[in-house]
């Protein structure tokens, strides 16, 4: 943990994780604090370099503020009704503004984006002077860009590869010395002042690609684009605006130029606040992916189903040797990871981009895929492709060539690999899933036989080496008497019946060994004291329980205990779950109970699919 005695000064210069909002186009992201500073945006692509990174080093990593220059006396903010454009409400003496924050989309524009970061200041009562601060900071902060205005007003701000063109119905204070842009116009009732920004590549700036003039118009239009998007939205129940909000967090994440999904649009913002757990979740995992695209099943969007296998199937060159657990957005293999020299969210380091786990053996990866596939080939009309078969039954092949090795486990462990159970439950899952194919589709070229063998091999391998020593529970790895909350993943993936004694015994060992507090929150795993550095470089605190709770297992655990008959049960702990996340439906990765914050990386797709599959599950038992 931080012995830094200056970590209460630290703590002050970082706002709350759950104070910020997330904006997308589905290309790149950023996150708006309550108050109308956008303190981390990557504008040219999500997994690239940071224009913004306050959030991370709040004197060097740059930010975007919009804000009254009089003390705020009340602040509210939501996003219009199925989109994510944001409205901000600050209350002065002197008034009330509204800032309304989006990035630009329209119709058509997955393959030509706008690359249009807009903000709109409208006055509601009185006359409010506001103050506009620009400091972009090129590449986590690395570079202070070079700033030109020109004789129409347009900024362009240089720097490395980067660049940005700023355009504002107002006239600004340029500051060459700290690249810094400054204005303090009046908004009166009625009246607003608009601000777009638009990144480009250095060598190929075009300022006239931002125009104030437009941003009410491409605004209105935005606001179509994300509602036309969610009518497709099938949702029912006393939750439904929160899963809806979900879905649009989980679309949010989407990179619409490749079909790949992202774990998270942040970096470094820590597991254990002051330790060294921060990794960068700005990547497509097939896991995470997989998995965020049956939650949006759930809810009617299929239509993205099709473009990450597209994107998998690309990425993995057609063939299961080739599978990694993860790829950058556009694919990209090597993922090196990095340390930058900035301070962390409240002094936590190191700050990394990039992600060595991309590396790492994680042999879930099969079953997680063969299971997606037989999503999406439950909607398609004409078979499977020939060459989408091959591809399939190479990862199948894969699967039962590795099956047998231990590997780092779906919580990347960055110490010595093990037999996970959750990782050979995901092979049979693997299995699973491609003999269905074969079943229902009546392709060939496989020794089915074989499949049917095998499954059964690892099916006898889970229920014997699996188990604690007495046979009455499941545990986390071959030999291990601890347990860990993926078990629950054997009742979702349909191994195991949900009222098997066996099953019922682990959920009553994870609720008594992972639960954390009185709400019942469950960790991903416990204490083990065989383990020392089970992260490897991640430092303290996740070996001795200071993790948070992880939110996604808590949803595991809703799921669970719905499918066992224990619905009332279930609904409590799901009604204490959500009741984490911000006052605009987002979630973090993980909740700090001491702290009664969130921690992790901001919003995570992880909680956000497992909060549509809770409360789906749970609907469905409460109608039997």
């Amino acid at each position: 943990m931080n012995t830094d005695p200056f970590a209460p000064m630290i703590t002050e210069r970082y706002r709350p994780i759950g104070d910020y909002a997330l904006l997308s186009d589905c290309h790149s992201t950023a996150l708006v604090s309550c108050e109308g500073s956008i303190d981390w945006a990557c504008l040219r692509r999500m997994d690239q370099e940071s224009t913004f990174a306050r959030i991370l080093d709040h004197d060097r990593g740059g930010y975007f503020s919009i804000r009254p220059t009089e003390p705020i006396i009340e602040r509210s903010r939501r996003y219009l009704d199925q989109t994510m454009v944001l409205e901000t409400t600050l209350t002065t003496e002197s008034g009330t503004i509204t800032i309304t924050d989006a990035f630009a989309m329209r119709s058509g524009g997955a393959n030509d984006p706008r690359g249009e970061l807009l903000r709109r200041v409208s006055g509601v009562t009185g006359a409010v002077e506001v103050e506009i601060v620009v400091e972009p900071e090129f590449d986590f902060g690395e570079v202070a860009p070079w700033l030109r205005i020109s004789d129409d007003g347009r900024v362009t701000a240089i720097g490395s590869d980067d660049a940005l063109v700023i355009h504002a119905d107002f006239e600004w204070s340029v500051d060459r010395v700290e690249s810094r842009l400054h204005a303090r116009p009046t908004v009166r009732e009625g009246e607003a002042v608009n601000v777009v920004a638009v990144a480009q590549a250095a060598h190929r700036i075009d300022p006239s690609a931002a125009d104030a003039e437009c941003v009410e118009e491409h605004l209105d239009e935005t606001i179509q684009w994300w509602r036309t998007w969610s009518e497709a939205t099938t949702v029912a129940g006393p939750y439904a605006s929160l899963v809806e909000r979900s879905a649009l967090v989980l679309k949010s994440l989407d990179c619409a130029l490749t079909g790949a999904i992202i774990a998270a649009p942040t970096t470094s913002l820590p597991e254990i606040v002051g330790g060294g757990a921060n990794w960068d979740y700005r990547y497509c995992w097939v896991r995470d992916a997989t998995l965020a695209l049956q939650a949006l099943s759930t809810v009617g969007h299929d239509e993205m189903a099709q473009g990450f296998r597209d994107f998998i199937m690309r990425s993995a060159a057609g063939h299961g040797a080739e599978l990694q657990i993860m790829y950058s957005i556009f694919g990209e293999r090597r993922i090196p990871e990095l340390e930058l020299d900035l301070e962390g969210w409240r002094g936590s380091r190191p700050v990394r981009i990039g992600n060595a786990a991309a590396r790492q053996i994680q042999i879930d990866v099969y079953g997680h895929l063969l299971d997606a596939a037989h999503l999406w080939q439950g909607h398609a009309d004409d078979g499977i492709d020939p060459d989408e078969w091959r591809f399939l039954t190479s990862v199948v092949e894969r699967a039962i060539d590795h099956w047998e090795q231990p590997d780092a486990g779906i919580w990347e462990l960055r110490g010595e690999p093990r037999h996970y159970v959750h990782s050979k439950l995901m092979v049979w899952v693997a299995l699973d899933c491609g003999i269905s194919l074969v079943e229902n589709y009546d392709v060939d070229n496989v020794d089915l036989d074989r499949w049917r063998s095998v499954r059964e091999e690892i099916r006898t391998t889970i229920e014997t080496d699996g188990m604690d020593p007495t046979g009455t529970y499941f545990v986390q790895y071959f030999g291990a008497t601890s347990v860990d909350a993926s078990l629950l993943k054997l009742v979702l993936m349909s191994f195991i019946e949900p009222d098997d004694p066996r099953m019922v015994a682990t959920v009553e060992a994870i609720q008594r060994e992972l639960s954390c507090g009185p709400d019942g929150f469950i960790r991903r795993f416990g204490a083990d004291p065989d383990d020392t550095d089970i992260d490897g470089d991640a430092g303290p605190g996740r070996a001795n329980g200071d993790e948070g709770v992880f939110l996604l297992c808590t949803f595991w655990l809703v799921e669970v205990l719905a499918m066992q008959g224990r619905q009332d049960e279930a609904t409590e702990l799901f009604e204490r779950a959500i009741a984490t996340g911000n006052d605009l439906g987002l979630f973090a990765e993980e909740f700090d109970v001491g702290r009664g914050e969130m921690v992790g990386n901001f919003p995570q797709a992880f909680t956000h699919l497992g909060l549509i599959a809770a409360d789906a599950r749970l609907r469905s038992a409460w109608e039997r």
